[in-house]
């Protein structure tokens, strides 16, 4: 065997109306940590379906470990070592995280099934990982940032020797990617080729040793990480120079368009108070489990709330359920695109059209069609987004895609609000450059954004004015000319350093 454990040679695959990859050649050592980087739609993903089995190339040769491998099966991937863990979560919520990651490899005792020696073993993996949570838990009772962990403990639990991870810390804390970062190191140690998919870039200093980059569909370049910088990876990956990855904007800051009072839901949203103010961006940070998109959706009236008052443009409002929300001009991205933000069977089109069909339909509540492929089409045109045509259904989108779908949607009503949360997740560079536009052009015309993100470089790169969450609460307000990192992790964590005090003082 050569020095590499996988060898893709010339690998082409389509799709319907898309040619998705294009004589691609790709790589890995045992021991490395490989960055594939690149657009969503530069093939990335496609590519490692085709080498875990899930999608059968067109043309091209594989070799791994040494051996020319033919009609490759996921079962067949998982026999020869090969474990993926997937951008979209691909658990089954019903079943505990025992269940979950013994699902297909389940332990047998006497012929019957072993939930003994499940939870021995799982106990054993979570431990492993430094995750502290009881196997037995069912998958749907936990936040989206544990179960990405236990996704990854699944594909750690079948001692992969290729291991492909597609945006595995998208939804992890900071505390959470150190410990996944620990034990890549450890996996790297024994020996385990590592495919790492990430479009936060400033995460592969910490773990990367060399970089293959893609874009649309065919092989742009490999490189050692120590040996190139990043304009340098921005520009093969999008194919010129990112000038500004924070790019802002200056306006005049108008009258108050949002103000909320007192604003309580359930443990997650304690009495929060804020404005919003014409021509600004308002970004919400703090921690995995602040509040923050608890408050967004208890706004939006997504989630009940027990008290508290709203008011756009100096008049209360009640919203009683999103509709009323929506009609009032107050709209929500939500942090789920695919499970609360998108009917990923339906076509863009009927997406876009959905959250406006009071205004699309006459008034017999028949659709107005040509009203419904125009506002689509001018609302993908200013997104810039990649697909075949409109009828083509949400769900076949790449990430990024999908998630500039969910934006569109809002961009055909005259909002007054536009609340974001999480909306570059998940997206590449070039995309998240699109979206940022997006907020400054909405600010521009004097809307209100208000946005959560987990990225604090995002918060402080976009914000005019920065609220910091910590337990329910907000605990700080920073225009962002005085925001730091520092600052705002201090009052991330002020509840929190509080109750520490507190213990050790008892």
């Amino acid at each position: 065997m050569g020095p590499y454990i996988v060898e893709m040679k010339h690998i082409s695959k389509s799709f319907p109306g898309v040619i998705a990859l294009d004589d691609v050649t790709f790589n890995l050592k045992a021991g490395e940590v490989l960055a594939l980087l690149g657009e969503n739609g530069a093939g990335k993903s496609t590519l490692m379906k085709i080498l875990s089995g899930v999608h059968a190339k067109d043309d091209g040769e594989m070799i791994i470990f040494g051996n020319v491998i033919e009609n490759l099966t996921p079962k067949k991937a998982q026999e020869l070592g090969i474990a993926i863990i997937h951008q979209e979560l691909n658990l089954c919520g019903h079943l505990s995280i025992a269940e979950n990651i013994f699902l297909g490899r389940e332990k047998l005792r006497f012929g019957l099934l072993s939930d003994k020696q499940m939870r021995k073993e799982t106990e054993k993996i979570l431990k492993r990982l430094n995750i502290h949570l009881d196997p037995e838990t069912p998958v749907r009772d936990l936040p989206v940032s544990k179960q990405q962990m236990v996704e990854i403990a699944k594909a750690v639990s079948s001692n992969a020797k290729i291991l492909i991870m597609d945006e595995p810390t998208s939804a992890l804390t900071a505390s959470e990617i150190t410990d996944l970062f620990k034990v890549i190191r450890k996996l790297k140690a024994d020996g385990c080729g590592i495919v790492y998919i990430s479009h936060r870039l400033e995460e592969l200093q910490h773990i990367v040793d060399r970089v293959t980059i893609m874009r649309d569909g065919k092989y742009i370049a490999s490189m050692n990480f120590a040996d190139t910088t990043m304009p340098q990876i921005i520009a093969h990956m999008v194919g010129r120079e990112i000038q500004e990855r924070y790019p802002r904007v200056s306006c005049k800051r108008g009258k108050m368009i949002l103000q909320v009072k007192n604003l309580s839901a359930g443990k997650m949203v304690r009495d929060v108070s804020f404005e919003l103010y014409e021509g600004e961006i308002v970004g919400i940070a703090g921690l995995m489990g602040a509040g923050r998109t608890e408050t967004t959706r208890a706004i939006f009236s997504a989630d009940p709330k027990d008290s508290g008052e709203i008011y756009l443009d100096g008049k209360p409002v009640t919203i009683n359920k999103p509709m009323d929300a929506i009609r009032a001009g107050i709209v929500l991205a939500p942090e789920d695109r695919k499970k609360d933000g998108l009917c990923i069977k339906l076509s863009v089109q009927e997406n876009i059209a959905l959250p406006n069909l009071d205004w699309i339909c006459n008034r017999f509540g028949i659709v107005n069609k040509k009203k419904e492929k125009s506002i689509s089409e001018k609302s993908v045109n200013e997104l810039r987004i990649k697909l075949a045509n409109l009828q083509v259904n949400a769900g076949t989108l790449s990430g990024g895609n999908q998630q500039k779908v969910v934006v569109a949607k809002w961009i055909a009503r005259n909002s007054r609000v536009v609340i974001f949360d999480e909306p570059t997740r998940g997206i590449d560079i070039a995309a998240k450059v699109e979206i940022y536009n997006l907020m400054n052009e909405l600010k521009k015309q004097g809307i209100g954004v208000l946005f959560v993100s987990s990225e604090m470089p995002e918060v402080m790169g976009i914000s005019d004015r920065i609220l910091v969450m910590c337990e329910g609460r907000i605990t700080g307000e920073f225009a962002a000319e005085e925001a730091t990192q520092d600052l705002i992790l201090e009052y991330a964590t002020k509840f929190e350093s509080k109750i520490r005090q507190e213990a050790s003082v008892s």
